[in-house]
């Protein structure tokens, strides 16, 4: 494991870098003294999207979804307490796709929900659809480390 790795913040979008030994739960960024991690899912744009999956060392985890789809509504509750116990291990995004269709153009999408998980800017994983809590958590603690 790297002695620092780079988080990008949530809210100001400044990347930076925390060291191995202090607790990301507790850390704050140095630009906009928010918390790096706050166990809540941060809607993006799309340069936000691709900053965070880009430049963050931790895998990005990012919901792909739209107001008038009802399994997305189902989902978000789900997606925002896996969340806030999977964090800071995982940065989790939610992506309007109404809102953002280029994003969802880039990656072809032809149904939503969709999960995708991205590592140093390359897509790791994706999976269609609502997921229980138990099958979302166990579905990302599968996926291949470092």
């Amino acid at each position: 494991m790297p002695s620092t790795m780079k988080i990008v913040c949530p809210h100001c979008l400044s990347v930076n870098r925390l060291g191995a030994d202090r607790d990301a739960r507790r850390a704050k960024c140095g630009k906009c003294s928010e918390h790096l991690f706050d166990g809540r899912p941060h809607a993006v744009n799309e340069a936000a999207f691709d900053r965070h999956i880009t430049r963050n060392d931790i895998p990005v985890v990012a919901d792909f979804w739209a107001e008038w789809c009802g399994p997305c509504k189902m989902m978000t509750p789900i997606f925002e307490a896996v969340t806030t116990e999977m964090e800071p291990a995982l940065r989790f995004l939610k992506v309007d796709t109404e809102a953002v269709p280029a994003l969802a153009a880039r990656f072809q999408l032809r149904s939503i929900p969709m999960l995708m998980v991205f590592r140093n800017g390359n897509l790791l994983a994706h999976r269609a659809g609502a997921l229980e809590r138990d099958k979302l958590r166990a579905w990302l603690a599968s996926l291949p480390a470092g």
